[in-house]
């Protein structure tokens, strides 16, 4: 029988603290301004990818939990094509010693172990464990940084999430994007106290494609301009320097100042674009209640572009952030009770009830996650040894 070959990794969401919005340049995902993120940690957000190769495939297949995907589109043809031509030179350097995996099918298979488009960055997952499994099974010598301007082509903040720790997407200046990758600010281990809880408003697709609201907000908000030019270089540094310094208040005026502006360009777009509802704007609300309370900036809220609120703290504050939390989301299958069985509800006169309601009614499951790890090996393939999706016959 002809062999299956085949390689899984698993690859994080990473949540940018510093926002990309808007592209110079949308073949080839050339951001207009650079990023930084951190990388969740995979023991609660990840995509598991397993990709194979084999003379037995008569074409190019992907499924996305379970649904047989289209792959015709642009972004996933170019990855195809550039990985086959990564291969293909390695072949080519071997002669003969290496299977000729470049002229064989592909058949992928992915799975998110969280809800897919619903502004969770599962494209930024699910298209970093795409390059990377498929550079494992070509046994590509490419280092992370080469393959996530790779990554980017699918997904902009995919390449981001080729890397663990802290990421800085530098946007880069040639035309081609060779030089519009990520790097990573610092590993994981350097701030491993940085925690992260997930308010999960809406489990369904957003409204507005980040793809086309980008274009919206680049094409009519004149704030926007503003951002780009001024706004972003200079909070880009401060937030480099807030991280190498694990300077958390810094970090956090920081991360809300930016995720409000993105917002901001996005109602200054038109038609506005909305991403944030009742329920997001009860979150900040109680996260400034939190921080007055407590008499310090020990949380800070972000949002993508959709309704969930990432809520970064400190372990040392753990208490201070999901005290509050707990008593505002009573009931949600949220709590680890064996891990969060320290943590006692804690709601004063301090706090408006109107968001605590408003969250309680709102919020439909809590994540609880902290700073994470890159792409990983997995010896758990969504394949078989006959090349079929396990439990599956095709």
């Amino acid at each position: 029988m002809d062999a299956i070959y085949k390689a899984t990794v698993t690859a994080p969401v990473n949540i940018a603290t510093l926002k990309y919005w808007g592209k110079r340049d949308v073949a080839l995902n050339l951001p207009t301004n650079s990023s930084i993120s951190v990388t969740l940690s995979q023991n609660d957000l990840r995509t598991t990818t397993t990709a194979s190769a084999s003379l037995l495939y008569t074409e190019d297949e992907l499924y996305l939990n379970g649904s047989k995907e289209d792959v015709s589109s642009k972004r996933i043809q170019t990855l195809f094509r550039e990985l086959r031509a990564l291969r293909k030179a390695e072949e080519d350097k071997q002669t003969g010693s290496l299977v000729p995996l470049s002229k064989y099918y592909l058949r992928i298979v992915s799975e998110n172990n969280f809800p897919t488009a619903a502004g969770l960055a599962s494209s930024a997952a699910g298209f970093a464990a795409l390059v990377k499994a498929v550079a494992e099974l070509y046994q590509l010598p490419q280092s992370n940084e080469e393959l996530s301007i790779l990554a980017r082509q699918g997904s902009g903040s995919a390449c981001r999430s080729l890397f663990g720790g802290y990421v800085a997407w530098e946007m880069g200046s040639k035309a081609d994007g060779s030089d519009s990758k990520a790097v990573q600010i610092a590993p994981y281990e350097h701030w491993p106290e940085m925690k992260a809880a997930i308010l999960v408003v809406s489990a369904e697709r957003k409204d507005t494609p980040s793809t086309s609201g980008m274009q919206l907000t680049v094409k009519t908000s004149s704030l926007f301009k503003e951002r780009v030019n001024s706004v972003v270089p200079q909070r880009f540094e401060q937030m480099k320097k807030s991280i190498l310094e694990k300077d958390f208040e810094t970090f956090a005026h920081l991360t809300m100042a930016d995720s409000n502006q993105f917002h901001a360009t996005c109602l200054d777009s038109y038609p506005p674009i909305f991403y944030l509802n009742d329920v997001s704007r009860a979150a900040i609300r109680l996260v400034e209640d939190i921080n007055k309370v407590a008499g310090e900036v020990v949380a800070a809220y972000t949002f993508d572009a959709g309704p969930n609120a990432v809520i970064y703290y400190l372990a040392q504050n753990e208490q201070l952030v999901l005290g509050p939390l707990r008593a505002a989301l009573k009931n949600l299958p949220a709590w680890k009770e064996e891990s969060h069985s320290h943590i006692q509800e804690l709601m004063s006169d301090d706090f408006d009830k109107r968001w605590v309601n408003t969250l309680h009614s709102g919020i439909e499951r809590i994540i609880l996650t902290g700073v994470g790890q890159g792409p990983q090996l997995s010896t758990n393939s969504l394949i078989d040894k006959n090349g079929n999706l396990w439990g599956s016959s095709f």
